[in-house]
């Protein structure tokens, strides 16, 4: 093979596609899957190191990923199950065959 020839076929290769990183989502912004395939649906680019940690905890707001962070509270709410408690007192826990609220505790999530 003369040098003209290897110089024609390495000029006859084809460039590789380029790639690319996409995180799909839905109409409300929540996260469906990330992917480096063209699928149809709604998508926002990402960059490697975001497609590489994959987080579930972010949204798509006006075309940004969004990393939201989650406030937790728990607080005891009555119920039809818990603890049997003094119906003027949640403090003080009766037995179940007395007058008792039931309470429980419920946490709420917010970002």
């Amino acid at each position: 093979m003369t040098p003209e020839e290897l110089i024609k076929l390495f000029h006859s290769v084809p460039e590789p596609p380029p790639l690319f990183y996409r995180l799909y989502h839905d109409d409300q912004g929540r996260p469906l899957f990330y992917s480096m395939e063209d699928v149809p649906g709604t998508y926002i680019e990402i960059d490697q190191a975001t497609f590489s940690r994959s987080p579930s905890n972010v949204r798509v707001r006006d075309d940004r990923l969004v990393e939201i962070t989650w406030a937790t509270t728990t607080k005891l709410v009555p119920g039809n199950s818990g603890s049997p408690c003094h119906p003027d007192n949640v403090a003080i826990i009766v037995a179940e065959d007395q007058p008792h609220i039931l309470w429980s505790k419920k946490t709420y999530e917010s970002n």
